[in-house]
């Protein structure tokens, strides 16, 4: 009995201490939850750290979601083009924010951290599903789109992984090893943070990611905002300095890496003189000459340019009897002369007419390659002729002479003709020229002259004008019979060899077949043809080879027909682009009218009106992200010449581009251009730096942007908000002047003006000391 007692009383006190334990836990966890969602409402929203301007010139930034694929930019830029250009004339560089606004934004500020609370819950329910699939749908055709035009990127790997040469395979993997750059900013972002954006924030607006992931993580950051943090710490805390090489304020970084040249094993083709990139992009300003001004204005630069600016005077103490180059004073004169045409360039043009009028400058013959160009004055008076010349030399002994030609506001870039392809499609350029370029284009199979082959149209026209050509001596005779041989070889046609008593000098005058007949009927198969896989618009770093293609014959495709004459070919759609589809997704024909209409209105209504840009000082142009070549062309009735870049992985567009009657380059913006510092008076990227960003760091390139802009130069940039934001905090850390800026529904325009200012500290750059 006593135990039962006992037992009945034990039991009871059971029951009282569990029902006790029950409550606490009951009462813990509504303390718990009612923490967690103070917490939760209480957290601070983080935001980039703009300016105040920059925050009230972000509108929708939730609205965008814009991608970097080109189908969804390129719908939207053509339906919105007269509404958006005409808001960006009427911006103004300070937008004030309106107090009245700013009030009702902070009496709301607890209203909208709910709604984004609730937004953050909806996208980890119901909505991640439906936001998930519509992902997939994007990057399906956004897959699509990018398989519809080949970049030169894939069209030069493909290329080299064909080639059987010892060095081919290396080129190929430098050019695979460029698609998989990762910018440093990018390093710190774990695959557990990106593919937790992706199912949560589908949208891919970086503004909009980083407010709710802080809003909806409590107490805690993510590694998303830590990472983007930290970006935005270390661009704006940039500390510039002054680069000290060898060079001085004439570096180039990828000519002038000795590092990498003394490394070279041979030099018997040109090699030292090829482009050899820094592992890292150089992150330094270039010091100015001292005693710099701003360039002359066009015409005037065309006779003279300030000696400070490039104080060089080799040239004018070797070549200044054929009227390269003078010294007057504080001046460098150009009396319009060359090494043929010591009487003056434009003489020397009338020449080549009346040797053969089928030239046609200006007419049929509009785009030309001018080799081993000296100071450009053979191009320079091309322009009184209607007539695009793209002269090239090495950088070598022959001091400056390319930036002498870039001061004279006439186009030139640094290059040679070594081991490698020109960094230009095939089949391109109407006519080639050569006045004693000093190339051996005769040995070695002819693979020198066979690369010019590649480059010229079919029906193109070279003109070689060279001892050669008309002297007797035994060395000048042996060398005329072996180029007679491979030119026939070659199926080339000499259509007239004349001398021009007044200067002188002779000049042959050759001109590509536009069949196959010729290669058909051909008793030996030399020079070979190249194999059908071997694809002539491959140039980014694809070695030389010794054969030549074939021509089109299908007027469908490019090439089959020559191109309208000057100026209709540059509003002509091409009718090659009839079977295809275009950049944007619509057929390129379509594609094609709309770029152009579109920049049309764009250059008309913002740029030439809208910037403040005193355009008289405006000669050397570079469109840093060309497509289909519409900036360019909306700019033709200036005096001024616009230098098209088609990024290595952007779709190859720069085929058309020629067609048009422009001119341009394949190029890589993770590494320098090769030209002179200095040398263009102003950049436009479209859409170019939010690519970029995910393959190198945008503080090297811009520090290149500063290398390759004039003082008092203008930078005009169109991209995302985001990538606005970084791009202006850089400029603004290097002390450029932002002229205007504009942003609508996540997209912005940046406008800026590169100032004088140089850093006291220098940072030497180890690779560009001799």
């Amino acid at each position: 009995m006593a135990m039962g007692k006992y037992s009945r009383v034990d039991g009871k006190k059971s029951s009282g201490y569990g029902l006790t334990i029950t409550i606490v836990l009951i009462v813990s966890l509504c303390l718990v939850g009612a923490w967690m969602f103070m917490s939760s409402w209480s957290a601070p929203t983080e935001s980039i750290d703009f300016s105040a301007n920059e925050r009230t010139k972000d509108v929708d930034t939730t609205k965008s979601d814009f991608k970097s694929e080109e189908v969804d930019r390129g719908s939207k830029s053509f339906s919105d083009e007269k509404n958006e250009e005409t808001e960006v004339v009427t911006e103004t560089n300070e937008e004030k924010t309106d107090p009245e606004k700013s009030g009702e934004e902070n009496s709301g500020e607890k209203t909208e951290s709910a709604e984004e609370r609730k937004e953050f819950d909806d996208k980890n329910g119901d909505g991640d599903r439906k936001n998930g699939d519509g992902e997939k749908d994007t990057e399906s055709e956004s897959d699509e789109t990018k398989q519809k035009e080949k970049t030169q990127l894939e069209e030069s790997s493909e290329e080299n992984k064909s080639e059987d040469s010892n060095g081919t395979e290396e080129n190929a993997g430098e050019s695979e090893e460029n698609t998989e750059k990762k910018s440093e900013e990018n390093a710190g972002e774990t695959e557990e943070s990106t593919e937790k954006s992706k199912d949560v924030f589908p949208a891919g607006d970086q503004a909009e990611i980083t407010k709710e992931s802080s809003t909806g993580s409590g107490a805690w950051s993510t590694q998303l905002v830590e990472s983007q943090n930290e970006k935005k710490a270390q661009v704006s805390s940039i500390k510039w300095k002054v680069c000290n090489v060898t060079a001085g304020p004439d570096y180039i970084p990828c000519l002038d890496n000795w590092q990498a040249i003394r490394k070279l094993h041979s030099t018997k083709h040109y090699e030292h003189r090829e482009r050899h990139c820094p592992e890292e992009s150089p992150r330094c300003l270039v010091s100015l000459p001292e005693g710099y001004k701003r360039s002359i204005k066009w015409p005037k630069s065309r006779e003279k340019i300030w000696y400070t600016n490039i104080p060089h005077t080799k040239l004018a103490e070797v070549k200044g009897h054929q009227n390269w180059v003078k010294m007057s004073g504080e001046y460098l004169t150009f009396p319009g002369g060359g090494t043929q045409f010591k009487n003056g360039a434009l003489h020397y043009i009338d020449f080549l007419q009346e040797s053969y009028p089928d030239i046609a400058w200006g007419n049929r013959t509009r785009v030309i390659l001018d080799v081993g160009c000296g100071v450009a004055s053979f191009g320079g008076y091309l322009f009184d002729r209607d007539v695009l010349a793209l002269s090239f030399a090495p950088k070598d002994e022959h001091e400056a002479q390319v930036q002498f030609a870039l001061e004279r506001g006439i186009p030139a870039m640094s290059n040679v003709m070594g081991t490698k392809r020109l960094p230009f499609p095939g089949s391109v350029f109407d006519l080639i020229h050569c006045a004693r370029c000093r190339v051996p284009w005769h040995i070695e199979g002819g693979k020198l002259l066979l690369e010019l082959n590649r480059a010229l149209r079919p029906g193109g026209f070279f003109v070689w004008s060279a001892t050669p050509v008309y002297r007797k001596t035994e060395e000048d005779v042996g060398i005329w019979k072996a180029m007679s041989k491979l030119t026939k070889a070659m199926c080339w046609e000499l259509m007239a060899i004349k001398k021009d008593e007044l200067n002188e000098v002779g000049a042959a005058i050759y001109q590509k077949p536009m069949s196959n007949k010729c290669y058909n009927e051909r008793s030996q198969n030399e020079p070979p043809l190249c194999k059908d896989s071997d694809d002539q618009n491959a140039a980014w770093n694809v070695p030389l080879e010794a054969c030549m293609h074939k021509v089109t014959e299908d007027s469908s495709k490019r090439g089959a027909v020559w191109p309208e004459s000057w100026p209709e070919r540059v509003e002509t759609v091409p009718q090659w682009l009839d079977s295809q589809e275009g950049v944007y997704g619509k057929p390129a024909q379509e594609d094609f009218t709309a770029d152009h209409e579109r920049w049309k209105t764009i250059v008309s209504k913002s740029y030439l009106n809208g910037m403040g840009i005193d355009w008289s000082y405006v000669r050397n142009v570079m469109d840093m992200r060309a497509v289909y070549g519409g900036f360019a062309a909306a700019l033709k009735d200036l005096k001024l010449w616009v230098m098209n870049v088609v990024p290595i992985d952007s779709p190859d567009t720069l085929p058309i581009i020629y067609e048009r009657g422009l001119f341009g380059i394949y190029h890589d913006w993770c590494e320098s251009f090769s030209t002179y510092p200095r040398t263009y008076d102003l950049l436009h990227a479209d859409h170019l730096f939010s690519s970029l960003k995910k393959r190198c760091n945008l503080v090297g390139v811009m520090a290149e942007v500063d290398r390759i802009l004039r003082p008092q130069g203008t930078f005009i940039v169109r991209d995302d908000m985001e990538t606005i934001g970084e791009i202006e905090k850089m400029v603004k850390s290097m002390k450029w002047n932002v002229r205007m800026t504009h942003s609508k529904d996540g997209e912005g325009l940046l406008s800026v003006q590169k100032s004088w200012w140089r850093p006291t500290e220098a940072e030497t750059i180890q690779s560009a000391i001799a």
